[in-house]
Order: C-alpha cells, then sequence, then structure tokens
C-alpha cells in the first residue's frame, strides 16, 4: 500500500464527513423559537440596555453564557442581521465539531498503533461514528436551530483533542494551562458541560507535575467561569441561569426520562452503530501489538515500573485510555443527568451531546490492511473482515437513517409532551426554513399581536385569546402618560413574540423563562415537560398595574383573583426576590444578591393567589359587594 494512501483516506474522510454535515444542516436550516430568544437579548446588549430579555429587569433567558455573547461578538462586528449571523456560526461549529472530533480520534488510533513498529499492517482511519451522529436527523436539525448545540459539540470535539495530544507529547506548560483555559469554559458553554470540564481538570490536575503548574491550572481553568459567577450572583440574583429556575433542573421526572430516551433511541436503533463500532474495535484490538501502547508517545506520560503506587496511578492518568474513559463516563453521567430531569419537549435535542460522546472513540475506525502474503492465511484477514463489516453495517445504516422520518407524527404535541420541533414549526408557519422573526409572522397569533399593539397607542397587557384571531388588551389605567403607557405581552413563545416587536414592548411567559414571578412558582407534576409552569394571568394584571375591574378584564378573569394577587405580591420574601432583578443596581444590592443568590434560586409561591395569602400570613382584601 503506498505511504500516502493512509492519511489521504483519514483527511479525505474528515472533508467528506464535515461538508456532508454542513450540506444536511443547509438542508434542515431554520432558527427555533427559543433561538429567537437568544437574539433578543443579543439586541439589548447591541441597544445597550445589558444582557437582559427586557430593557430594566436583569434576567438571563439564555442558557449558554459564551453563545450570548458570541453571537453578539459577531453582530457587532459584521452589523449584519443577526438571524443570517446565527445561522453563520452554527454551521461553522457544527462542521468544526466533526472535523475536530476525528482528528482527535484519528490522533488516538495512531498513538495507540505506534508500538508495534515496522511490523504492523497499514491501517486505514474511516468515517464511522461520526457518520452515525451526523445520520441521525436531530443531529443535523440542531446543527443550526440558533441554539447552543452546535458550539456544546464543538467544545466537547475540541476538549477531546487537546486531551488526546496532552496523552501523546510532552507537555509544556503553556500546552497544559491552555487546555485548562478551555475545559474550564464548560459551565459556561452549558451548565450541565460542568460535568466533562470537571473530570477533564481533575485527571489534568492529578496527573504528574508539579505543585506550581496545579496552582496555575486552577487559577487559568477557574478565571473566567468563576469570574462571570460572581458577576452573574451580583447581578442577576441567581447562581444560575434562569432557565434552571423556571424548568426546576434540579427536579426529578424519571419515567418522562426514560420516554424521551426512547424516542430518540428507538426510531433510529442507535443501538445498532454503537454496538457494532464497539464490538468491531474491542474484537481488532488497533492496540494490540503496542503493548502499553498509550504510554510509547510523550516520554513522561509512560506508567513507569517500579515508585510508589500513587506515582504509578497517576502516570496512568496522562494516558489515552483514561481520555477514553472521561468522555464515555461524560456521556453516561449527561445521559443519567438528562434521564432524571424528564429530557426536554424536542425530540432528542439535550440527548445530542451524549450521543456525540459516546461517538467519539469511534469516531473513525481503525481497519487493518493484512500483507499482501497475508491474506486468507492468517488472523489478520479475520480482523480486516470483522472491521470492514462493521464499517459497512454503520455506512448502511447510515444511509436508512438519513432520511428517515423520526418521530411518527411528531408534529404533534401528543402524550409524551415530545415534538419534532423544526418540522412542527415549518408546518405551522408554512415555511420550509423559517429564519427570518418576521417568517413567524405567519405562526398563529402573531399578527394579530402586532395588530393590536398598533392599535392600541395608549398601552396595555395582552393577553392571547381563545380564538387566535385576536389579542385582549387589558387598558392601562388613567391618566395616560404622553406617548402611552407602554405594551406588554404576555405569552408562552417568547422567540418569535418578542423578535417580532421592539424592545420597548416587554415580552414576558407563564412559564418564567423571562419573567421571574413565573420563574419562582411550583412546578406543575403533570405539565409538559420544559412547560410545566403557568401562572395565571391575574397575577400579570397585578403586576403590571393596569385596569382590575370588568369591562376592562377580559371575561374569563375574576376581580377578586387580581385584588387577592395584588396584596399577594407585597408579601416581603416576594418582594425581595423580585427587587433582586428589578431594584436599581447599586452597590449594596450587588453584595446582597450575591450573599442570597442560592436562596432566591430556591424560592417558591403558589400560584393561586388566595393559597399564597395563606402560605405569607397576608390578610386577604375586602371583597367588594356587587
Amino acid at each position: 500500500m503506498p505511504a500516502w494512501l493512509p492519511r489521504s483516506v483519514f483527511l479525505g474522510g474528515i472533508a467528506l464527513t464535515a461538508a456532508l454535515f454542513v450540506w444536511g444542516g443547509w438542508e434542515r436550516r431554520w432558527i427555533a423559537d427559543d433561538g429567537l430568544i437568544v437574539l433578543r437579548t443579543v439586541r439589548n446588549l447591541l441597544a445597550g440596555n445589558g444582557p437582559v430579555f427586557n430593557a430594566g429587569e436583569r434576567v438571563e433567558a439564555n442558557t449558554s453564557t459564551i453563545w450570548t455573547y458570541l453571537v453578539y461578538a459577531f453582530s457587532w462586528l459584521t452589523q449584519a442581521r443577526l438571524e443570517y449571523v446565527v445561522l453563520g456560526i452554527a454551521l461553522v461549529l457544527s462542521g468544526g465539531a466533526i472535523v475536530l472530533g476525528m482528528l482527535g480520534t484519528g490522533a488516538l488510533w495512531r498513538g495507540l498503533g505506534r508500538g508495534a513498529g515496522r511490523s504492523a499492517p497499514a491501517t486505514l482511519l474511516l468515517p464511522a461514528g461520526a457518520l452515525a451522529y451526523i445520520a441521525v436527523p436531530p443531529a443535523r436539525d440542531y446543527a443550526t436551530s440558533g441554539l447552543e448545540s452546535c458550539l456544546v459539540i464543538f467544545w466537547i470535539a475540541l476538549l477531546w483533542l487537546l486531551l488526546v495530544r496532552w496523552t501523546q507529547r510532552p507537555p509544556t506548560t503553556a500546552s497544559v494551562l491552555i487546555l485548562a483555559f478551555i475545559a474550564g469554559l464548560g459551565p459556561l458553554v452549558r451548565p450541565e458541560m460542568v460535568i466533562l470540564a470537571g473530570l477533564a481538570l481533575l485527571m489534568i490536575f492529578l496527573a504528574p507535575g508539579t505543585w506550581k503548574l496545579r496552582a496555575s491550572i486552577v487559577a487559568v481553568a477557574g478565571a473566567v467561569p468563576v469570574g462571570y459567577q460572581i458577576w452573574r450572583m451580583g447581578y442577576y440574583g441567581l447562581p444560575y441561569p434562569n432557565t434552571a429556575v423556571a424548568k426546576d433542573a434540579g427536579g426529578a421526572k424519571w419515567g418522562q426520562g426514560f420516554t424521551y430516551l426512547w424516542n430518540l433511541v428507538g426510531p433510529y436503533w442507535l443501538w445498532l452503530p454503537l454496538l457494532v463500532l464497539a464490538v468491531a474495535v474491542l474484537v481488532s484490538r488497533p492496540w494490540s501489538g503496542a503493548g502499553a501502547a498509550a504510554d510509547t508517545a510523550g516520554g513522561s506520560a509512560a506508567v513507569k515500573p517500579g515508585g510508589s503506587a500513587v506515582v504509578r496511578w497517576q502516570s496512568r492518568l496522562r494516558t489515552p485510555g483514561a481520555v477514553v474513559a472521561v468522555i464515555l463516563v461524560t456521556g453516561l453521567l449527561l445521559m443519567i443527568y438528562s434521564l432524571r430531569v424528564g429530557g426536554d419537549f424536542m425530540h432528542g435535542r439535550v440527548l445530542l451531546p451524549v450521543l456525540f460522546c459516546f461517538m467519539l472513540p469511534i469516531a473513525v475506525l481503525p481497519i487493518r490492511i493484512p500483507a499482501r502474503e497475508d491474506w486468507g492465511t492468517t488472523r489478520s484477514t479475520a480482523l480486516f473482515a470483522v472491521g470492514a463489516g462493521a464499517w459497512l453495517i454503520t455506512v448502511i445504516w447510515a444511509i436508512s437513517v438519513t432520511n428517515s422520518s423520526g418521530m411518527p407524527n411528531g408534529t404533534v404535541v401528543g402524550k409524551s409532551g415530545i415534538v419534532d420541533e423544526r418540522n412542527f414549526y415549518a408546518l405551522n408557519t408554512g415555511h420550509q426554513h423559517p429564519i427570518l422573526a418576521e417568517d413567524y409572522l405567519d405562526y398563529p397569533r402573531m399578527r394579530p399581536m402586532v395588530e393590536a399593539i398598533a392599535n392600541t397607542p395608549d398601552g396595555g397587557l395582552l393577553l392571547p385569546a381563545a380564538a387566535f384571531t385576536y389579542w385582549d388588551v387589558v387598558p392601562p389605567p388613567e391618566p395616560i402618560p404622553e406617548g402611552g403607557a407602554g405594551h406588554t405581552v404576555y405569552f408562552l413563545n417568547l422567540g418569535m413574540t418578542s423578535m417580532n416587536v421592539g424592545l420597548d414592548v416587554k415580552v414576558i411567559d407563564q412559564m418564567g423563562l423571562a419573567y421571574p414571578l413565573a420563574a419562582h412558582t411550583k412546578r406543575l407534576d403533570d405539565g409538559r415537560i420544559g412547560h410545566d409552569k403557568a401562572l395565571y394571568p391575574d397575577w400579570v394584571v397585578a403586576d403590571t398595574g393596569m385596569v382590575d375591574i370588568h369591562p376592562w378584564l377580559p371575561w374569563y378573569m375574576d376581580e377578586e383573583w387580581v385584588a387577592d394577587a395584588k396584596v399577594a405580591l407585597t408579601c416581603p420574601e416576594t418582594q425581595e426576590v423580585l427587587a433582586s432583578s428589578r431594584g436599581e443596581l447599586t452597590r449594596q444590592l450587588f453584595i446582597r444578591n450575591f450573599k442570597r443568590a442560592f436562596d432566591y434560586a430556591k424560592y417558591r409561591f403558589d400560584r393561586v393567589p388566595a393559597y399564597e395569602l395563606q402560605r405569607c400570613n397576608l390578610v386577604p382584601p375586602p371583597v367588594e359587594p356587587r
């Protein structure tokens, strides 16, 4: 076999797989309603209002901090339309994740085979696990979508590559600190990425090295996330994004979690490529003949005989086997976490990092090519057949699922609460690729909302009516200030709503993603996953100070409930929690927020005003005679 062929096959496979993923992402391009939520915050940043969803109320409505500021930075630099900026970044990061992941796995297998010497058979590294990942429709759906999924897998792939390189070369101080810095960004990529970040940092911290280097690792890894955490707690009054409060990310819904897992694994037979490729690797043992091949590269990475048990254990931390273990354990822990919280309402989305972690060690499959004289006569022929067969099965499987429909009736929100989000919005907007905010004006209620705002110059609170053709508008009390009292829109779909109105229009939701009052209500046990909070509109009328009597109140609202809500809002604990995000950010408030952030995150109140009066020991308002 020509010496240049294995490298050409490997690099060609990387280029082809990445190109297929980018092309697949483009063919399924869209921006989700939740992706538009991110853009509302970016609009406020560009307008000078700070990293908030509504001006004047400090709420971190986006789960990924780095994703928010990445979109902001490129929007500021390019001055391009936000939706196009997001689309471009997402496709670059998605393709980059495949490239970095495959480079890392290729380096892993080349390093493991190095110790076999000149007698080792030629080895082709063919795309395998990477092909399986990009074949799954949700992977291509969330290659764009406006959400941080592309950033998450890019960061995982980058960290994977750096860790593999760390095991194969004598580490320099600079390379170790770069690795530590990248690992430390995990919680800002997405909070649950602290699992991989923590395991990786623990591994490089405990590996052989000086205490001076270890101190530097801690300082460099913690500088950005710790600094941001201090600022977050003081600025927002919470220890994590408000989305975690709204969705009660610490709650347990195991049954729903297993439903969500099977919703992804079942339709695509995802266990098949994972099993086939894992068996092929174990049977072919591409590291065999290398001895402790993981230890042959990099000198100090070798597990040397002698020395104390602690020294030998530390040496084993800087080996490819340890890196593979870290990435697989991360995938397992992320899966367990997703199962515990009940997964998500979007088909496959939160399990994509899990799948990516499981696919990384087999992103490329090493296939040994026997020497000409060995064909048909030695064990190497059988091993070649096993590897080639596994690769062929994976390719056939990938082709078969690439164009599968995935969820049956995926555009219908059924009993499970899970939906094929991209197809759902394509169907309900009438746009095959809903990307621009105005594409969502064709979603039910959106055009009537814009018209209702235009027709009520005095301002008011917009509540979604039972019919999709109009909104109930609760007017502000007189006297109306010059220029109007402003509008507040109360609706679940925050993204499409907020991106089709000006920043002067306040947009809040029943779940509390962008509304602290709703976020701190108790979770509904039988609610749809990801939507299991629902604040009654009576609270919003009381909170915004709109007219609270009929006929200005919609017919379905009760004046007594609104009156009870007004009194319930005076609860000192509730007032303090609301002040953490609404009060003027003085030095004193920043310090108080920082000290009490965890208490504020745990605070919950009853969504029924009368029950909340009892909980807070408040005197009910007098009942007005009718």
